[in-house]
């Protein structure tokens, strides 16, 4: 009888046991927040894995178009989500007008098979003076805009910024309204117009935007020229930390890519070629730009062309080659940037030009390294690097300076021209092969 009782406490025992076991391999997983998760600065939830994406085509996506109104619904609709993805199919899609990028907003293509091209441009005369902050144009003809077209407006006085560029939102007759103000009074008697011209993408006042593989023909035999404070194939306004990435621009009547006013744009293995204007062209105050691995040849003026207040840049392995002015063009208070391992050939002038400016407003203290300088100057003699105005303390590192090419066709007959006003230079190992290595016009101290 004891035998039996010790046996039953015993069992007792092992199955309350067994019983706390299986209660503890039963607890509820545990979907507490993990140490490292953050709620989004701008945003009362931590960042998601998945965020939303469509799909936009001439056929077989979410949304089916040939033109810009369906690009532009896709990225309207991603944007007022929050941010997310456009996945732009293979084919052509002609612009009637930008399309307007927004916050937190990919844009994807098919390299090298999604070509968005700029339709065909209208110009006309003003029929009434457009005066500044008005939001309306009359033209003598009004055929050929449309409501919802792009449209540029500015008279012989009225260019660079001052130029407005815009959206057709309604029409009266031979009177349009837009969606921006005027720029400037654009006057009958200073030849005023309108045209239907724009980027083919453009960002205002965004941050965070991203484009991959896209490739943007301008047609440029069929568009007048749009000057590159107001337009390029890509144009980014006040658009900071945008990433334009594996994009094409080619056959713009203007800049290939031009990004004003924009802190910390990435331009990276891109492709801007045979554009009648700049190739690259970062400015107006945009600092800590990030161009590399791109191509900039064959453009009506300058490969690289860094405008005002470019600073803390860095440019590197990139080819400037063939392009009808300067490779690169460097000047107005663009300091501290980092010029390195480009090729700089075959340019119609100078391979680098620093431009002539005073000495508040000169190009300080950039460095030029490991850099290939070769074979520019076409049909007239030019430097490897040329250096102008008051510049001081600019830094020439393990650059390669040549002419290959054979007798007279030999161009680059000066490597470094260092002018009358030009401050502190260091040359440290630069390898020289020209007619005259160093042309040093300072006045002895």
């Amino acid at each position: 009888m004891k035998t039996n009782l010790f046996l039953l406490l015993i069992v007792t025992v092992y199955f309350v046991g067994s019983a706390g076991i299986t209660h503890a391999s039963e607890t509820q997983r545990d979907f507490s927040p993990r140490p490292d998760e953050r709620q989004l600065p701008t945003a009362m939830h931590s960042e998601m894995k998945e965020l939303p994406s469509i799909t936009v085509g001439r056929q077989n996506a979410h949304i089916t178009g040939s033109d810009n109104r369906a690009l532009q619904a896709a990225v309207d609709y991603i944007a007022g989500m929050g941010g997310g993805t456009v996945e732009i199919g293979e084919g052509r899609y002609v612009m009637y007008d930008s399309l307007h990028l927004h916050s937190n907003v990919t844009v994807k293509g098919e390299k090298g098979k999604t070509i968005l091209r700029k339709a065909v441009g209208i110009v006309c005369p003003l029929a009434l003076d457009g005066d500044f902050g008005e939001q309306q144009f009359t033209v003598e003809d009004p055929t050929g805009f449309e409501v919802g077209y792009g449209v540029a407006i500015w008279d012989d006085r009225a260019g660079g910024f001052h130029t407005t560029v815009a959206r057709i939102t309604g029409r009266n007759g031979n009177t349009f309204s837009i969606d921006k103000p005027l720029m400037a009074d654009c006057m009958v008697a200073n030849k005023a117009k309108a045209v239907t011209v724009f980027p083919v993408i453009s960002g205002y006042n965004i941050e965070g935007a991203r484009l991959e593989g896209l490739t943007i023909d301008g047609n440029k035999d069929s568009n007048i020229y749009l000057n590159g404070c107001r337009g390029a194939g890509i144009f980014l306004y006040r658009a900071f930390g945008t990433v334009i990435e594996n994009c094409t621009v080619r056959n713009y009547n203007g800049d290939g890519i031009s990004f004003q006013q924009s802190n910390d744009v990435t331009v990276a293995g891109c492709i801007s070629e045979n554009n009648n204007y700049l190739g690259i062209h970062p400015g107006s105050g945009s600092q800590r730009p990030r161009v590399r691995d791109c191509v900039a040849r064959n453009n009506g003026t300058d490969g690289l062309f860094l405008c005002w207040r470019v600073r803390h840049g860095s440019f590197t392995n990139n080819v400037l080659e063939g392009n009808g002015q300067f490779g690169i063009s460097i000047g107005h208070k663009d300091s501290d940037n980092i010029i390195r391992s480009n090729v700089v050939r075959s340019n119609h002038q100078d391979g680098i030009f620093f431009r002539n400016e005073a000495l508040g407003m000169a190009a300080h203290r950039n460095r030029i390294e490991e850099n290939v300088i070769e074979n520019n100057g076409v049909g007239q003699e030019a430097a490897g690097i040329r250096i102008r105005g008051y510049t001081n303390d600019l830094v020439f590192s393990n650059n390669i300076i040549r002419d290959t090419r054979d007798g007279d066709s030999q161009k680059q007959t000066v490597g470094i021209r260092i002018e009358e006003h030009v401050g502190q230079v260091t040359l440290d190992s630069n390898k020289i092969t020209a007619k005259k290595a160093i042309d040093d016009r300072r006045p002895e101290k």
